[in-house]
């Protein structure tokens, strides 16, 4: 089932909230305050005004009336129109610009004032000269609308440009990341309306979900905890191999119980900038309180929680501790009736820093393991929920052969029978598309490679003696699928699935184990006398067999009964244990491979007929099914499935 993402308020923010209500949004405020924009606009105003009177002085300067008089007896006027004694005219050739006026170089249009003691006949000498006295003003000024436009626009475009900058500023680039140019990247709003997940879209953790039941009450009735002095732990920390499910529980228990919901990735709080995680965690928690009761949901806490001391003091160990720091006083100043619960995940929960994980801070640790197999087939029907199923797709077949898959991996597995049931233009998804979903999930793609008849036969003779030690072992898991047909890197595999779930595993399954692994060197060996590159993976697994009975599990009377060997693949294997204990570890690593190897040799040698005929059917069909192979292979099932 497909869950929506929760949404990020803000692009600087690195959580997303789901179920709390919207935030406030925050006054906008220019920078430098409207005080300092009033008075740039007032000064843009002057400029413009000055600019314009300069431009217009040019234009028609103020002449004497001496020198109008002048004009008019020279028959140099074409036009004039007068209000009272003002007169505007415009001359029929250009004159230069006489000393008095303003402005420089030639004038034809002009203005003028006549004296109030004048007697010079003038209507007398315009009608003699033929000049035309208008109606219209000679010289057309800017109306006050138009000259108000002009002068303001400036002042509107840079006041407009202000705010799209301030806007920017105030949303666009936020904390001490954005002085650097940096945006956290937005994520996906949830739609209005959008179903919560809750527990009834979990399944196959039952018990994890019972711990986890223990939050939902407290936060729906805090109030009965406190009237008999109880106190829920402060954080809830998961772990679990990934794909599990811890997130999808973490957002189920602030869904059961109703709660707004506070998500982020650890990662996200680090920035360059020391100093910017611990503010974020500080407002994360801020924004928690108000909407208390609610819940805080920390994803791969390893990232910033790791054993502090561990490394050099210098740049990005310094913001990692410094957030680290700050979630541990967050967490500590809980009084405990704020009904803030966080809730942590990580893949590596022996790698945090003590002070994370005792008493008072992530004080209860919840394991979240693989789904068993009816936990599986639970899985399957809840990511089927959209899926048409043909009658025959039986979910519980599918569910016992995928021991170990966590929900992530059943997830994908119904996607991918859906998928092919669309490439193969079917209405529903049948069993045969979960049986090829499955195969390519486990085995690898197919892949269209052309082998010589030679290569072919010898890996259905590697594959048979695989699939043939598989059968005869006692307490082997049963072989599911035999094929030469190319997937991923393999020329062929043998599928081999246990019918139940297993927990602890016996010297005799994993000696089993290794001799089916060696089944297909040793087959090369018996029938060609020699063997090939093929075996590459299988001695990588032997060699990760041996190495853990020899050194983790106590499976070897030489070395003891003592874990010589880490656990952690990042640990270097020369660091874990002295030489003489690692040299003693080889030679019963050494020992236990050879005893099997030796075995595998002697069953192919003494059931060479059966692989024969395994071989041949291999050849003739390509893959074999689980009831086809055991009839090839003349073999019996003791056990039955459930």
């Amino acid at each position: 089932m497909s869950n929506p993402v929760p949404p990020r308020d803000r692009t600087d923010q690195p959580w997303r909230s789901e179920g709390a209500p919207p935030p406030t949004p925050p006054k906008k405020k220019l920078p430098g305050g409207w005080g300092r924009l009033i008075i740039a606009a007032l000064i843009i105003y002057l400029l413009t005004n000055l600019v314009l009177s300069l431009f217009n002085k040019d234009d028609e300067p103020t002449v004497s009336y001496t020198e109008f008089s002048k004009q008019v007896e020279s028959n140099n006027i074409s036009k004039i129109y007068s209000k009272g004694d003002a007169i505007q005219g415009e001359l029929k050739k250009k004159q230069p610009r006489p000393k008095d006026a303003d402005g420089n170089g030639d004038y034809t249009k002009f203005k003028t004032q006549r004296p109030s003691f004048a007697d010079d006949k003038l209507w007398a000498d315009l009608n003699k000269h033929n000049v035309t006295v208008t109606a219209q003003p000679v010289v057309q000024q800017r109306s006050l609308l138009t000259t108000l436009l002009i002068s303001l626009a400036p002042m509107i475009l840079i006041i407009g440009l202000w705010v799209v900058i301030a806007r920017k500023m105030s949303s666009g680039l936020g904390g001490a990341g954005g002085m650097l140019g940096r945006k956290a990247p937005p994520k996906p709003v949830e739609l209005e309306g959008a179903r919560r997940t809750t527990f009834a879209d979990v399944a196959g953790i039952d018990e994890v979900e019972d711990e986890l039941n223990d939050v939902v009450d407290f936060l729906k009735h805090p109030d009965a905890y406190r009237a008999m002095g109880a106190k829920m732990p402060r954080g809830v920390l998961l772990t679990g191999p990934p794909g599990t499910g811890k997130t999808l529980l973490a957002r189920a228990v602030a869904g059961e119980a109703d709660v707004p919901f506070f998500s982020a990735a650890a990662s996200e709080f680090i920035e360059m900038i020391v100093g910017v995680g611990a503010s974020r965690v500080r407002e994360l928690f801020v924004e928690a309180r108000k909407v208390a009761p609610s819940i805080i949901f920390i994803d791969e806490i390893d990232t910033i929680g790791r054993a502090r001391g561990a490394g050099s003091g210098m740049g990005g160990h310094d913001e990692r501790e410094q957030t680290l720091n700050q979630i541990l006083t967050e967490m500590d100043g809980f009084s405990g009736a704020e009904g803030v619960v966080v809730i942590a995940a990580t893949n590596r929960a022996d790698v945090l820093d003590p002070a994370l994980t005792r008493p008072g801070r992530f004080d209860r640790t919840v394991t979240v393991s693989p789904p068993d197999r009816d936990g599986r087939e639970a899985i399957l029907k809840i990511h089927s929920r959209g899926i048409p199923l043909a009658p025959d797709a039986d979910l519980a077949q599918v569910a016992r052969t995928t021991p170990g898959m966590t929900g992530a991996d059943l997830a994908n597995l119904a996607n991918e029978a859906a998928l092919l049931a669309v490439k193969r233009r079917k209405d529903q998804v049948s069993a045969a598309d979960l049986s090829d979903a499955l195969e390519k999930v486990q085995l690898g793609a197919e892949r269209p490679l052309v082998m010589p008849h030679e290569d072919r036969r010898r890996t259905a003779y590697h594959e048979s003696g695989h699939a043939l030690l598989g059968m005869l072992q006692p307490g082997a898991d049963p072989v599911r699928k035999i094929t030469i047909v190319p997937r991923g890197r393999a020329l062929g595999v043998t599928l081999s699935t246990p019918d139940a779930d297993q927990y602890a595993y016996t010297e005799e399954y994993l000696r089993g184990r290794i001799i089916g692994a060696l089944g297909g060197m040793a087959a090369e060996q018996v029938v060609f006398g020699m063997i090939t590159t093929g075996a590459e993976n299988d001695l990588e697994q032997v060699t990760g067999l041996a190495r853990g009975m020899v050194g983790r599990w106590g499976m070897s009377e030489v070395v003891g009964r003592l874990s010589a060997l880490p656990s952690d693949a990042q640990q270097p294997y020369g660091l874990a244990a002295a030489p003489e204990t690692l040299d003693a570890i080889d030679g019963e690593m050494r020992r236990i491979v050879d005893e099997c190897y030796q075995s595998a040799l002697t069953q192919l040698g003494d059931h060479r007929e059966q692989l024969d005929a395994l071989a041949a059917a291999l050849l003739e069909n390509e893959t074999l099914q689980e009831a086809d192979a055991y009839r090839a292979a003349g073999v019996v099932r003791m056990d039955k499935p459930e």
